[in-house]
């Protein structure tokens, strides 16, 4: 790090936690951001903040007047362009020492695959579900670690899935693919707009101990949220032995 680096990311650093070591594979660490909306904004301003060296950010839609009540990446005068783009400028004026690459486009196939294969860790910040699971699958098979939130009305979730770990479930192992699962969007349910904040910033948190190798990993646990009362619950998720996507995959070398 420079003189600059050394500065900037101090109160980083002044942790014990964490020094210089950490900050320097944060530099170094590159984290896929699927969704630049109500979750994906808080989860990539804090990633750009605290020095992650390359982010992709990936959305194909475009900025609305209605996103603007939560999604803190954009501004009124940006209303019409794609969020990806809009987010990466956001991000650069906050810290112009990293990359920012914006991919905008809904992630899919290769592409998708291709970005998920280049990353240190994945955050799935996206709403729907056909999404997350394809996200999903791209992660166990490059074994690269997930963490995905989620953010409807006043009700807030909180996963990671740690694959490297033979033992560590996935996102399918917790919500098994199937096509009856009915899609429940914030246009239709509304969502209270600090609740896209506090997820989104604990995605960040999430992403940047496992980038960094410091603390314990949420993996293995799903954390609930109520935000009319505050309370948060917690419980155990295991992996399913017969899972269609991670089942079998003690060996930790990729599909081909």
């Amino acid at each position: 790090m420079n003189d600059d680096q050394l500065l900037l990311y101090s109160r980083h650093i002044l942790l014990e936690e964490m020094g210089i070591e950490a900050q320097e594979r944060l530099l170094g660490a590159t984290a896929l951001v699927v969704g630049a909306g109500g979750l994906g904004s808080p989860a990539a301003l804090y990633l750009a903040a605290a020095g992650v060296g390359t982010i992709l950010l990936a959305d194909g839609d475009t900025v609305d007047l209605t996103n603007l009540q939560r999604q803190i990446l954009h501004r009124h005068d940006r209303i019409g362009q794609n969020k990806a783009l809009s987010g990466a400028r956001s991000m650069l004026e906050i810290n112009p020492d990293i990359e920012v690459i914006a991919l905008a486009e809904r992630l899919a196939g290769a592409e998708l695959e291709q970005a998920v294969a280049r990353s240190t860790v994945v955050l799935d910040c996206c709403d729907n579900f056909a999404t997350r699971h394809a996200v999903n699958r791209a992660c166990v098979k490059y074994r690269v670690p997930l963490v995905s939130g989620a953010a409807i009305g006043f009700d807030g979730q909180l996963a990671a899935f740690d694959t490297r770990d033979p033992a560590a479930p996935c996102y399918h192992c917790l919500f098994p693919e199937s096509p009856d699962v009915e899609e429940v969007r914030c246009a239709v349910m509304g969502v209270f707009a600090p609740l896209t904040g506090i997820i989104g910033t604990m995605e960040a948190a999430e992403a940047l101990k496992i980038a960094g190798g410091f603390g314990r990993s949420y993996s293995g646990r799903l954390g609930l949220l109520d935000a009319r009362t505050m309370h948060w619950s917690e419980m155990k998720v295991p992996r399913d032995p017969a899972c269609l996507v991670c089942s079998g995959r003690e060996s930790g070398t990729p599909d081909t």
